[in-house]
C-alpha cells in the first residue's frame, strides 16, 4: 500500500509533507506542476506525510475518498509520464 496525494493539493503545493518524508518519495517540478506526487514504488507506508499536510490532501491508498480515487493512478503516472499526469490534473 502507499499514500496518495489528492485534489486539495492542486495549486497549494505546500511542502510540509516533503519535509517529514523519511524516504524522499514526494516529488514535483517547481514552476511546472500544480500539485505534489507520491512515488508508490518508494513510499514505505509510514504515514508521516498525512498529518503534515495542511490541506488534508493525503490519504492511505485504501482510504482515498471515492471521488478522489483517480489520483491513485495520477500519482503513479507522474513517475512514468509526467505530461500525461499533468493533463489529468488540469482536466
Amino acid at each position: 500500500m502507499t499514500y496518495v496525494i489528492t485534489s486539495p493539493c492542486i495549486d497549494t503545493t505546500d511542502q510540509s509533507c516533503v519535509d517529514v518524508c523519511p524516504v524522499d518519495c514526494i516529488h514535483f517540478d517547481e514552476g511546472v506542476d500544480k500539485m505534489l506526487y507520491i512515488n508508490p514504488d518508494e513510499c514505505i507506508d509510514c504515514g508521516a506525510c498525512e498529518p503534515a499536510c495542511p490541506v488534508s490532501a493525503i490519504f492511505a491508498e485504501d482510504d482515498v475518498p471515492a471521488d478522489q480515487k483517480h489520483f491513485t493512478e495520477i500519482n503513479a503516472l507522474w513517475f512514468t509520464d509526467k505530461d500525461a499526469a499533468r493533463a489529468k490534473v488540469t482536466a
